[in-house]
């Protein structure tokens, strides 16, 4: 192949590009860009640690701040507790003779409707039993054919209940 044997007499010109190349790179790059990417990177820091140390005081200037309002809240809290404890006080008392005189009220209102409760469940078990009843009838007399008496599938009727 004839490019591998040039390789000998090409080599030192080609090496001697090659740092030429590089070392205008270098100059081009090392010495004029890097110290401008550089003082633009430390004035960013500089910045930041600026902006930090203002976010830092702000955060300690609104610690102080939640503290005082803190306080505020509590003084205000315990002063509420006291007007709050008096007024109970005062009114438990009006109160308590209202919820006496009620609770008697309730009291009779209630016996007036477990009475009227015990006289409604006696006649519903009462209509029960009767439909109860006449169904017995009417089933025994469609399944069986028998006939059977009012009384009888009434008896019938309030023994299963009593049972059951």
């Amino acid at each position: 192949m004839p490019q591998i044997t040039q390789l000998p007499f090409i080599f030192a010109s080609q090496l001697f590009w090659l740092l030429i190349v590089f070392g205008a790179i270098f100059f081009v790059i090392g010495r004029g860009m890097l110290p401008k990417i550089q003082s633009t990177v430390d004035a960013r820091d500089r910045r930041i640690a600026e902006d930090l140390a203002l976010a830092e005081q702000a955060r300690v200037r609104a610690d102080e701040i939640e503290a005082a309002y803190r306080r505020r809240m509590d003084e205000t809290r315990d002063e509420a507790m006291r007007v709050a404890a008096a007024s109970k006080q005062e009114t438990g008392r009006e109160s308590e003779t209202r919820v006496k005189a009620a609770d008697a009220e309730i009291g009779t209102r209630v016996q007036a409707a477990e009475e009227r409760i015990r006289a409604a469940t006696t006649a519903a078990m009462a209509e029960i039993e009767t439909v109860a009843a006449e169904a017995a009838q009417e089933m025994v007399a469609k399944l069986a054919g028998v006939t059977v008496s009012r009384d009888r599938a009434a008896q019938a009727v309030k023994g299963a209940l009593n049972n059951g």
